[in-house]
């Protein structure tokens, strides 16, 4: 009550809060009385508006619905009636409203809500029984009724204004100056850092944001989509020479080999085949060599010491470079996965940035959209209208005409919303024709509650434009 109201009323409720805490000490009190008066007089302002104003329409169509097969068969008596009896309720309509004037309270906290009533133009009396209006009187009298719409949407325009709740603007005015606060401060710093105050420091950050945005651009997304293209599209064949090759693993595993024949062929004295296994070799090697262990220095002098161990230092060479091989094929067949991770950062971005885009232009927030949170809404649009269908009928039911009114022109307005949605998506599926007519049905004041229900249902599970997302795939 005191911070979303606006500055001036933060100004006097914080000046009347503290006086009447220094007065009495029942401040917060006082305070909690006049929350629960202001937001109660305009509920009761509105939901009376409402109440009037959707009876009135029911009414109106009411009387358009009677008269309507009368005006095609007699115009010249049926237009003058129908102009004479909107007349008439636009009078009720206007004593009605007129209430409002009359049980205003004297502390009611809308100052001058209520200085202009509402008064409507009448159409001048005719006494003659069976008197031929002329086209001028016609045109006057529907001209008249244009003016007293006028009237009532003026009227209604100043006393919605004021009872309504407050804009976002008034509600979030703290946040807004705190805002515009900090945009000043922001604004005089960035000008002490300007060239017109003969400081380069901006010149600096932009050149600086312009050279990351740069490197991003080609750490991210250039050199990585190119890696990608070029491991999609070329061989490991056309690939640059690795670290290790199987041609030299190839010539030290061959050295290997004949070193390892020649040595078993002078250690067992037989011939050995060129196919010979390079593990039965080695076991005849390193036996040798524990032998020649157990007399290290005469192995050294004349034995097949030096030998033994050569052959082995040319075996772990062996072992480290297919080790080294197989590393570089593993590293080779990674190298699309590692680009696809150096490119990750800019694909979560542009999906970010997608995202936005799609819900800026299906205009996910509103009826008219044609994303799943503007479907869920219209489908909710028809599920008031189904019931306020049911509570006109309870009402009837009950003997409550006038509640009965009220809830079939609160009908008539959804009815109107949910023609003003669907009309665009409809068109498009080719589903108009059958639609519309569905919500001219609904609006019939003399087709029973049962048929109309049958007709929402039948709407719901028909039409694309309100069918859920799940069963549109």
């Amino acid at each position: 009550m005191i911070c979303e109201r606006g500055p001036c009323a933060f100004i006097n409720g914080t000046v009347q809060l503290i006086r009447d805490c220094l007065a009495d000490g029942s401040s917060m009190q006082k305070l909690y009385c006049s929350a629960s008066s202001h937001i109660s007089e305009r509920i009761s302002v509105l939901t009376s508006l409402r109440y009037y104003l959707a009876a009135f329409l029911a009414k109106v169509y009411t009387e358009v619905d009677a008269i309507g097969e009368d005006l095609v068969k007699d115009v010249e008596s049926s237009v003058p009636s129908l102009l004479v009896a909107i007349n008439d309720l636009f009078l009720k309509l206007e004593a009605s409203i007129g209430q409002f004037h009359a049980n205003r309270r004297s502390g009611s906290s809308v100052d001058g809500s209520y200085s202009h009533p509402l008064l409507f133009a009448k159409l001048p009396e005719v006494s003659q029984e069976g008197y031929q209006w002329t086209d001028y009187e016609i045109s006057d009298a529907i001209n008249l009724i244009y003016e007293n719409l006028h009237r009532l949407d003026s009227y209604l325009s100043v006393l919605v204004s004021k009872h309504r709740k407050p804009r976002t603007v008034t509600l979030y005015w703290m946040r807004y100056s705190c805002g515009a606060l900090g945009i000043s401060v922001c604004s005089l710093w960035l000008l002490r850092h300007s060239k017109l105050m003969g400081s380069s420091d901006i010149d600096n950050w932009i050149r600086e944001a312009k050279d990351s945005t740069i490197s991003f651009w080609n750490d991210h997304v250039e050199q990585p989509v190119l890696a990608i293209r070029n491991e999609l599209f070329e061989t490991f064949r056309k690939r640059q020479k690795g670290v290790m090759e199987r041609e030299e693993v190839q010539l030290t595993a061959d050295s290997l080999h004949r070193m390892l024949l020649a040595f078993s062929e002078q250690t067992v004295g037989k011939k050995f085949p060129e196919n010979a296994s390079d593990q039965e070799m080695l076991e005849i090697v390193m036996t040798r060599y524990e032998k020649e262990l157990m007399h290290p220095i005469q192995g050294l002098v004349g034995g097949e010491l030096v030998r033994a161990l050569l052959i082995q230092v040319q075996k772990l060479k062996l072992d480290i470079e297919e080790a080294m091989l197989e590393l570089d094929q593993i590293l080779r067949a990674n190298e699309i996965n590692f680009a696809i991770l150096a490119a990750l950062p800019a694909f979560f971005l542009s999906l970010i940035l997608a995202m936005l885009v799609r819900a800026w232009i299906k205009q996910d927030t509103r009826a008219e959209g044609r994303g799943r949170v503007a479907r869920i809404q219209r489908r909710l649009l028809l599920v008031e209208i189904e019931r306020a269908i049911m509570q006109c009928q309870s009402c009837k039911d009950q003997g409550l005409e006038n509640d009965a009114q009220c809830m079939y022109g609160l009908v008539l307005c959804f009815l109107d919303s949910l023609h003003t949605v669907v009309e665009g998506h409809a068109k498009a599926t080719g589903e108009w024709i059958c639609l519309r007519q569905d919500i001219i049905d609904l609006a019939k004041p003399g087709i029973p509650t049962e048929h109309k229900l049958r007709i929402a249902w039948r709407m719901e599970r028909v039409y694309e434009c309100l069918l859920p997302s799940s069963k549109r795939h």
